[in-house]
């Protein structure tokens, strides 16, 4: 699978006289329910927009959004649009994951969850008002795999960054040159299920498709981040990434 062939186009905006605070989305826009925070500042600069794993719902990590508190960032956990079957609880997954027989798909097709999170960021970019050069993705284990493979498909209209917690590319990048706009952080775990190895193929697949990509790999440890010590790298990277405006009514002043 070829993640440039699903390469769609999004409205960009111009960056001068953007409203400080941001249209809030909808649940027709999106399509799936969701949990948006606004920035706690009064300045919506940035958007990082959360999903989450596989048999997950958007409840938790629009908690998380808001524990973030990152300055100028408003952030938005989105709902996967489909049911997991099998299970009678609320569980979702941004694409077909199992196959009749109730096993995991040791090839699924991202298609769908690239097509609603195409459509998603259509809402955010013509009705809310948000530049795709100030949106970032994060997303743990499977809600990782879905960001890296949409960033994959926007060369053309890059994204500002992707953080993948756990969640490999699903795709194997050929192109001649990596994603040069996007950049990219991957944390991933070396444990009984995942050996070091695994874990440096599927850094080496994360650097051939994009040029700028940060790697963090822990020894152990369970499924999404846990305490400050292992969000400190996520935390470092938000810092280079995130977009800042000067304070309402500040100016600048050039010597002669």
């Amino acid at each position: 699978m070829s993640a440039s062939s699903t390469s769609v186009d999004l409205v960009v905006h111009a960056s001068d006289s953007e409203p400080r605070v941001k249209q809030a989305p909808t649940r027709k826009g999106l399509g799936t329910p969701f949990v948006y925070n606004p920035s706690s500042d009064g300045t919506d600069e940035n958007l990082v927009v959360l999903l989450h794993g596989l048999g997950d719902t958007e409840v938790p990590f629009g908690k998380l959004g808001k524990s973030l508190n990152l300055p100028q960032t408003a952030t938005l956990a989105l709902r996967a649009p489909e049911r997991v079957p099998f299970l009678y609880e609320d569980a979702f997954q941004w694409y077909e994951s199992f196959d009749p027989m109730g096993d995991l798909l040791e090839r699924p097709n991202p298609s769908a969850g690239l097509a609603f999170l195409t459509n998603g960021l259509k809402h955010l970019t013509t009705h809310c008002g948000w530049r795709l050069e100030r949106i970032h993705l994060f997303g743990f284990a499977q809600g990782g795999s879905l960001a890296g493979e949409f960033a994959l498909a926007q060369r053309a209209a890059p994204l500002a960054s992707v953080v993948s917690v756990c969640g490999p590319l699903l795709s194997f990048p050929t192109l001649a040159t990596p994603c040069t706009g996007t950049r990219v952080m991957v944390f991933d775990r070396v444990s009984a299920e995942r050996s070091r190895r695994k874990v440096d193929e599927d850094a080496r697949a994360w650097r051939k498709g994009f040029e700028r990509v940060v790697v963090e790999v822990r020894q152990g440890g369970e499924g999404m981040l846990r305490g400050r010590e292992e969000w400190q790298p996520v935390m470092a990277f938000w810092s280079d990434v995130l977009a800042m405006r000067a304070p309402e009514g500040a100016y600048g002043v050039s010597g002669s």
